[in-house]
């Protein structure tokens, strides 16, 4: 039995999912998303808990709402400083290679959202347009998504009605994670 593995794999995922929500609020935000779309709801009410109290300390600057994007970086630490004073998975580190171990986790966590937002938004496309539904996940997710896919889709146009951009742009984001040795960063 691997007791601590699978309590690590819990705290891991419980972990992950959390992130997403909260870098999916602080992204809605910035695109002006639907708020009364219910996947919008739930990640207003999921988050709320932790961010009102932090909206108290962290004010909003220009409309953006930064006690998001600070709860996305606190976050980011305790998961840190679990696996390295917890977990023992990574070694205690210096101040400065824990600091460019932050950077390169949060760079290896926004760009593992967008991978999962622009795939499932992407693949949920095809079975939307096959039944003629109109679904609020699709619809949040192409939110999400056309900031990033907006630029590829200047380059290279949806030709005969399929849409490559999404490919194009995973692509990139997976070969930015090559380029800067974010494979592997919790």
């Amino acid at each position: 039995m691997n007791v601590s593995g699978a309590f690590r794999f819990l705290i891991d995922y419980a972990f992950m999912i959390y992130l997403s929500i909260v870098l999916a609020r602080f992204i809605l935000q910035l695109v002006r998303a639907d708020f009364y779309n219910p996947i919008s709801q739930f990640i207003v009410k999921a988050t709320s808990p932790l961010l009102n109290p932090l909206r108290r300390v962290v004010p909003g600057v220009g409309g953006i709402d930064m006690a998001s994007l600070v709860l996305f970086i606190l976050l980011v630490v305790v998961k840190l400083a679990l696996y390295m004073y917890v977990f023992h998975i990574l070694p205690v580190l210096n101040p400065l290679q824990m600091f460019i171990l932050l950077l390169m986790s949060i760079a290896s966590t926004v760009i593992n959202f967008f991978l999962f937002v622009i795939f499932a938004a992407a693949i949920l496309s095809w079975v939307v347009a096959a039944s003629g539904n109109y679904n609020p996940v699709v619809d949040i997710l192409n939110q999400i998504a056309e900031p990033v896919l907006a630029p590829a889709r200047k380059i290279i146009p949806a030709m005969g009605g399929l849409d490559i951009s999404p490919m194009l742009v995973m692509i990139a984001l997976i070969f930015i994670k090559q380029l800067f040795g974010l494979n592997g960063i919790p």
